[in-house]
């Protein structure tokens, strides 16, 4: 059973109170939607087709088998894509205004071999709730080879973990797709996160196993039954999420593993020293707030400030409310944390790995 903490209520600075009026009121000014636009719709449409037409030819067979393997390259492309810019909202029900597409495109993450309902307990529960907090946030446990908390078991070979690190990303999504997801869920079903949040225990085994059959019947079997070669569907298919796995995992980890944002274990108390909203604050960063090409691509998770803070918005407004955001960080005396460029915070990452794989002293 994973500990349990509580934030405190003391913000004198009245940070999250404040934030919260005046990006309501940006909303209501300019009579906009929290939820999900054109520019959302059109993005789910171009990331479905870099996923699908990619397979579809590979399926068709039309071209030679070599240039399979960069299609299937491609296809890693929009499975990230699908990941980080369509699913992500919808499971936030930040989508649309309607919960039935929120759940319908939140199920694309099924498409993708993933489980819209480990997704959900995982990152909008104990990730949003608990972040950079060692034991309870599941994005920075103890991995076989990793050490992500400066709280975490220290090994001798993490002192090398800034350099195979991008190849452990790189396998995460077959991770997902293979085991993982399994090992959440009877974790979850043990531990009562399944009722907690909301799911049915039995409900939720039955409808993984169906959904990674499916997973595995469309993106293995299919292709090779129609006579695709199987060096290329087991290659591809190891290509694919090998792209996928490393650019997923690097986005993600550069919104709370780099220089600044702060890690925290659970206090004896129970009680943190900061406000939940505040802490969002201490242990986020963003990186390329100017980039659109980044902004689009990775769905708005260089605002990973602005998500925290309020997931239920759609990540195509992040921009504009990361301005009011920052603003009322600076008055309240509150550390904005930003890189402005990928390249900057892919670094920051890299020496923050070097740093906790070299110092055991934090153990």
């Amino acid at each position: 059973m994973q500990p349990t903490v509580r934030f405190s209520r003391k913000d004198p600075e009245q940070f999250f109170q404040t934030i919260r009026e005046r990006v309501n009121r940006y909303f209501e000014d300019n009579n906009i939607r929290k939820t999900g636009n054109l520019k959302m719709y059109t993005k789910t449409g171009a990331m479905l087709a870099i996923y699908f037409i990619p397979f579809i030819i590979i399926l068709s067979q039309v071209l030679p088998s070599w240039v399979g393997l960069f299609l299937y390259l491609i296809m890693g492309l929009g499975l990230s894509g699908i990941g980080l810019s369509v699913m992500h909202d919808a499971n936030h029900g930040a989508y649309s205004r309607f919960p039935i597409i929120n759940k319908i495109m939140g199920s694309t993450v099924n498409i993708i071999g993933g489980s819209s309902f480990t997704w959900k307990v995982q990152h909008n529960f104990l990730h949003h709730t608990y972040t950079n907090i060692y034991e309870l946030d599941e994005d920075i446990d103890d991995k076989p080879f990793l050490r992500l908390s400066p709280h975490g078991k220290f090994k001798k070979h993490h002192r090398f973990q800034h350099i195979y690190a991008p190849f452990l990303y790189s396998l995460a999504t077959i991770s997902w797709v293979t085991v993982k997801d399994f090992k959440q869920l009877v974790m979850y079903h043990r531990d009562g996160l399944t009722k907690r949040c909301g799911f049915k225990p039995i409900q939720e085994t039955i409808r993984l196993i169906i959904n990674k059959i499916l997973y595995w019947a469309y993106t293995i079997v299919l292709p090779i039954m129609l006579g695709v070669p199987v060096w290329l569907v087991i290659l591809g298919f190891i290509l694919m999420h090998m792209v996928a796995g490393l650019l997923i995992t690097m986005i993600f980890q550069l919104a709370h593993v780099v220089e600044g944002p702060e890690h925290f274990a659970p206090e004896e108390t129970g009680t943190m020293e900061n406000t939940w909203a505040i802490h969002q604050l201490k242990t986020t960063a963003n990186f390329s707030r100017n980039s659109r090409l980044i902004s689009w691509f990775v769905g708005g998770l260089n605002f990973q400030i602005e998500h925290h803070l309020f997931p239920h918005i759609c990540h195509v407004h992040y921009k504009k409310i990361s301005e009011i955001v920052k603003k009322t960080a600076e008055e309240c005396n509150l550390n904005y944390f930003e890189y402005p460029t990928f390249s900057k915070a892919v670094a920051s990452h890299m020496r923050v790995l070097k740093k906790f794989g070299n110092n055991p002293q934090f153990a």
